[in-house]
């Protein structure tokens, strides 16, 4: 089976950082797009970024320039390095695996959350 697990979210106060681990079970993971969305209380999930099959990266505007989103194709892992962190940046992230081109948003984990706080 394929199976996504996210870890390293936790609280952290403003300004400071932490670093997200997403890591993927199964043979799909050189060849799939990987991403991170987030999701605040009532309000709906978004993208936070993304990694294609080869390495390109794509940032939402409110975290470009703070977020860099990396993976290591011989760990199966992809990684979320959030510096300079922001009370909005509290959500619960969740990692993604995904094949570009198809409507199938492909597959998910739990979740792991992030909360920015003093």
């Amino acid at each position: 089976q394929v199976q996504l697990v996210e870890s390293g979210g936790g609280l952290v106060q403003p300004g400071g950082s932490l670093r997200l681990s997403c890591a993927t079970s199964g043979s799909i993971f050189s060849t799939y797009d990987m991403g991170w969305y987030r999701q605040a209380p009532g309000k709906q999930r978004e993208l936070v970024a993304v990694i294609s099959s080869g390495g390109k990266t794509n940032y939402a505007d409110s975290v470009k320039g703070r977020f860099t989103i990396s993976r290591d194709n011989a760990k199966n892992t992809h990684y979320l390095q959030m510096n300079s962190l922001k009370p909005e940046d509290t959500a619960v992230y969740y990692c993604n695996a995904r094949v570009r081109g198809l409507v199938w948003d492909g597959f998910w984990g739990q979740g792991t959350q992030v909360t920015v706080s003093s």
